[in-house]
C-alpha cells in the first residue's frame, strides 16, 4: 500500500510537471508563435480568427442586403407609401390636369429629399386604339409627367429614363375607354451614385423620425398616409 502511495505521488508530480513545463513552453502556431502562455495577460492572446466571425458576418449580411437591392426594395414601398405613384389622363390625351398636377409635386417633393435616388415613369393607354398609337401615346404622357417633375425642381438626370407600355399592360381588362388605364406610373429603379449607405446622410433615418414626430407612423413602425 505504501509502494502504491509513492508511485502514485511520483506520477502524480511527473503530470505537474509535464502541464508546467508545457505551460512555460512557447507556442507554435503561426499567430502566437514563441509566446509562452505564461506571459499572456487576461484578455492578451492573440486572435486566431474566431473572435472577428460575428463581425464578418454582419458584413456579409448587409454586403448581401446592399447587392439585393434591398435599400431600394424599402425606399421603393416607402415612395408609395408616402405618395400616390399614379397619375390618369383623358381619352387620347397627354394633358395634365389638376390632380394630376396635385399628384406629381408631391411626388417631386418626396423624390428630392432624397437627391441619390434615380426614378423612371412608366406611361400606359387604354385599349382603344391600334397599339403603335397607343405606344406613341403612352411615351407622350410619360414625357409629360417627367417634363412637370423637372419644373418642380427634380434634377433631369435622376429621371433617367421614359418608358411607354401603351396598352399592354391595363389594370383593367376592357376593350373601351378606361381612365384607369390612361396613366404614368413613377417608380424608383436605382442608386445615383456608386456607394450605397453612408451617402444617404442620415436622411432617410430624419424622414421616418419626421414621420413619427407627425403621428404618420406608429410604434411599430408602420407608416399611414399616401
Amino acid at each position: 500500500m505504501y509502494f502504491n502511495a509513492k508511485i502514485t505521488a511520483k506520477r502524480l508530480g511527473l503530470l505537474f510537471g509535464l502541464a508546467f513545463i508545457a505551460a512555460c513552453s512557447p507556442i507554435n502556431n503561426s499567430l502566437n508563435k514563441g509566446i509562452s502562455t505564461l506571459n499572456w495577460e487576461a484578455g492578451k492572446r492573440v486572435d486566431e480568427g474566431n473572435f472577428g466571425n460575428p463581425t464578418f458576418n454582419n458584413m456579409l449580411v448587409q454586403s448581401a442586403y446592399r447587392d439585393q437591392n434591398g435599400l431600394l426594395m424599402d425606399l421603393s414601398k416607402k415612395f408609395e407609401k408616402d405618395v400616390p405613384s399614379m397619375i390618369n389622363f383623358a381619352f387620347n390625351s397627354s394633358k395634365l390636369d389638376a390632380e394630376a398636377k396635385t399628384v406629381l409635386k408631391r411626388q417631386a417633393d418626396w423624390i428630392k429629399q432624397f437627391p441619390e435616388i434615380k426614378f423612371r415613369v412608366y406611361g400606359h393607354t387604354d385599349l382603344v386604339g391600334s397599339n403603335a398609337a397607343n405606344k406613341r401615346l403612352g411615351l407622350r404622357r410619360a414625357n409629360r409627367a417627367v417634363s412637370y417633375l423637372v419644373s418642380q425642381g427634380v434634377e433631369a438626370d435622376r429621371l433617367e429614363a421614359v418608358v411607354s407600355f401603351g396598352e399592354t399592360q391595363p389594370l383593367i381588362v376592357t376593350e373601351g375607354r378606361e381612365r384607369r388605364n390612361r396613366r404614368t406610373v413613377t417608380e424608383v429603379m436605382g442608386f445615383a451614385v456608386n456607394f450605397v449607405g453612408d451617402d444617404l446622410d442620415g436622411k432617410y433615418a430624419y424622414l421616418i423620425y419626421r414621420a413619427y414626430v407627425e403621428g404618420k407612423i406608429s410604434a411599430t413602425g408602420s407608416v399611414s398616409g399616401g
